[in-house]
């Protein structure tokens, strides 16, 4: 246990200390983000600083394999697609990849990832297993697609994409553990940590974003840790679900929204929920700290409730996600501004 306790304190440490030493090259070498139009920040601030916790995370992850506490096959189911989202972000960070491409490079990844875990496993369904076969890895491609990309939208105020997976990773393990397989928590721990090293640095007021090379790879991965937790148990996929709801409700309303009304959905803009909500309560903070409110008294309870079998995993989703639309579209989410 020594050992592992070693491992953790490294996923965590790694992130802190290899965040604070891009923080101070970028600034040294001008890599700065400039607020625009469609920016929610004001100040210029460093950006690529996720590339700090993705290192620390791997080396941490492998080491974990090395000792027997997480299966090789996870590790690399991670680390191939991860490390290529990673490249993929950073290159458009500083530079800039046309969609086409990027999307190309996303699937690629999705597809590798997908293979690696094993697939679509069958979805629990009002009482029937569900095994959707070669459409799995299909309909679970667009899966991790959709999820490397919204979590790219969903990071535009400061501390709230950290914030959020440091949730799902914990409330993944707590998943684990109250459903009785508690040896697959080390992974989601390891990652947890290795966000909350890089926090320390991007909690409002930020003094470095992580960019798309670190939202991109946090997408991709927990997309795989839910896809794997479903192998594990197939009612812990609705549970993962459940606790990315708010990231999921709001990307997918606004990108639907938007669709409805003729935009052009690859644009960039800042018409989000929760973009709208940080501008009518002033600050970031106040709504980065709602969101961990609303992941730990409403989501985190339902999902339980889904991982122990005393409900159903597709009404338990209904109703975890029912009121986070409505407020989706409270905040004007997908609306033009004006």
């Amino acid at each position: 246990m020594t050992s592992l306790y070693w491992i953790l304190s490294l996923a965590f440490v790694g992130a802190l200390t290899g965040t604070a030493l891009l923080r101070r090259y970028m600034l040294s070498n001008n890599l700065i983000d400039i607020p625009n139009a469609r920016s929610s920040h004001v100040l210029p601030t460093p950006r690529g600083g996720g590339v700090a916790f993705v290192i620390s995370f791997i080396l941490s992850a492998v080491l974990l394999a090395l000792t027997g506490q997480v299966h090789w096959s996870l590790i690399w189911a991670i680390a191939v697609p991860g490390v290529a989202v990673t490249v993929i972000g950073f290159l458009d960070d500083f530079s800039h990849i046309t969609v086409r491409w990027r999307l190309l490079g996303h699937f690629i990844a999705a597809i590798t990832g997908l293979v690696l875990v094993g697939g679509l496993a069958p979805i629990p369904l009002f009482g029937m297993s569900v095994n959707l076969a070669w459409a799995g890895y299909v309909f679970g491609s667009f899966y991790l697609v959709w999820l490397l990309n919204l979590y790219n939208f969903m990071d535009g105020i400061d501390g709230l994409a950290s914030m959020e997976a440091i949730f799902a990773c914990l409330g993944g393990a707590l998943l684990y553990v109250v459903s009785g397989y508690i040896e697959f928590v080390w992974g989601p721990i390891a990652l947890a940590l290795a966000v909350a090293g890089f926090l320390y640095w991007n909690f409002p007021p930020a003094r470095i974003f992580m960019g798309d090379a670190g939202s991109g790879f946090l997408g991709i991965t927990l997309g795989v840790l839910s896809l794997q937790a479903a192998w594990v148990n197939p009612a812990l996929l609705w549970g993962w679900l459940i606790l990315l709801g708010v990231f999921i409700v709001d990307a997918t309303c606004t990108l639907v929204v938007r669709l409805v009304k003729g935009e052009q959905v690859h644009v960039a803009h800042r018409s989000h929920a929760y973009q709208y909500a940080s501008r009518q309560f002033g600050g970031h903070l106040p709504i980065t700290l709602s969101v961990a409110g609303i992941n730990l008294i409403w989501l985190l309870p339902i999902a339980i409730l889904v991982a122990v079998g005393s409900l159903d995993g597709f009404f338990g989703l209904l109703i975890a996600y029912v009121p986070l639309i409505l407020l989706a579209l409270r905040f004007k989410a997908g609306q033009r501004e004006g």
